[in-house]
């Protein structure tokens, strides 16, 4: 399926995925969805590297594992920071904290349009 070059209109996505082969095929598709992909990133310090580096992250999308470190420290400096971010893992519902149970999870391979929608959706005002 075609990806819709307008879905993420230039907006900057923090990717944070230590598979490199699931990676291509992600920025692929975010960049032909809009995105301005800011990463990938491998681990949890250089997902922390990026969000003090680059301003005007308006989403992130984490893989929950990075090489055995969990992703959470970095999914709650996002919620503190109003960054609306999505879990994209292997795992199923119940291995992830209940403290998460709000964020929505896509189990790859994902849907960039289904992530896009719940992301720009998180972004609105109410």
């Amino acid at each position: 399926m075609m990806a819709d070059p307008n879905l993420f209109a230039g907006r900057r996505i923090l990717l944070v995925e230590d598979d490199y082969f699931m990676v291509l095929e992600m920025v692929q598709e975010l960049t032909a969805s809009g995105a301005e992909v800011i990463g990938p990133v491998p681990s949890l310090a250089k997902g922390f590297d990026r969000l003090e580096k680059v301003k005007g992250i308006e989403g992130a999308i984490l893989d929950v594992n990075l090489q055995g470190e969990m992703v959470y420290p970095l999914a709650e400096e996002l919620r503190r920071r109003g960054v609306p971010f999505v879990f994209a893992t292997g795992y199923d519902e119940g291995a992830i904290p209940e403290r998460y149970s709000d964020v929505p999870k896509f189990i790859k391979p994902f849907d960039v349009g289904a992530i896009a929608q719940v992301l720009l959706d998180a972004r609105r005002p109410a």
